[in-house]
């Protein structure tokens, strides 16, 4: 997110986070709002206390992590890049609540995520591809069978409003909740609020 209009109309949805990217090689980059940043922050400022915030940061420094989140009072930290897990726990010691994004093709991918146990509140699956960021496509869920972590998670990548069966048929014990990213999208960092709403409304009902 990172246009005031959508920034709001999405909070109206009722949903329970909203993404912020603080990545400048992104699309989605919040900062690339330019001149309407003041407005964008203006936004952030006023989404309900219901919608936890969470920024999103690829190999950050940590002391710029903290200053952003203190600026937009972000409730969660999404790192997406290579953080380690000494990383983690030097953040998570200050307070910080925690999610660490991992690319998964198979079953293997998912070994990656033991050294973050207790590290972290979260984990957040999705799709393997080149670089950092997602690539609009969903991996096979059926690998996250294997998952026996303590660390609950959330399912990304790909996911799209034809997914809503999809979606409603998986289970598993320790998924928290999807992100909802491209798939809404009518171009990088605007939300499509209908195929939102539709969406939501949905899966809210199964």
């Amino acid at each position: 997110m990172r246009e005031p209009d959508n920034i709001r109309k999405v909070a109206a949805l009722g949903v329970d986070w909203m993404g912020f990217i603080f990545y400048a090689k992104s699309p989605r980059w919040y900062g690339a709002v330019g001149k309407e940043l003041l407005l964008a922050e203006d936004a952030i400022s006023h989404i309900p206390q219901s919608v936890k915030k969470v920024g999103v940061f690829v190999n950050s420094p940590l002391e710029e992590i903290m200053k952003t989140v203190l600026r937009y009072k972000l409730d969660y930290v999404q790192l997406h890049g290579n953080e380690s897990p000494d990383d983690c726990h030097m953040l998570q010691k200050r307070g910080y609540s925690l999610i660490k994004a991992f690319s998964v093709a198979t079953v293997e991918d998912l070994g990656h995520t033991a050294d973050y146990e207790g590290r972290v509140d979260y984990f957040l699956f999705d799709t393997k591809c080149k670089g950092f960021g997602g690539s609009g496509h969903q991996f096979d869920w059926s690998v996250l069978a294997a998952y026996e972590g303590q660390t609950p998670f959330i399912l990304s990548g790909g996911i799209r409003p034809d997914s809503v069966d999809a979606i409603i048929r998986f289970h598993h014990p320790a998924c928290m909740g999807i992100d909802l990213n491209s798939g809404f999208e009518t171009e990088p960092g605007l939300k499509d609020i209908d195929k939102l709403k539709s969406f939501v409304e949905t899966i809210r009902k199964k």
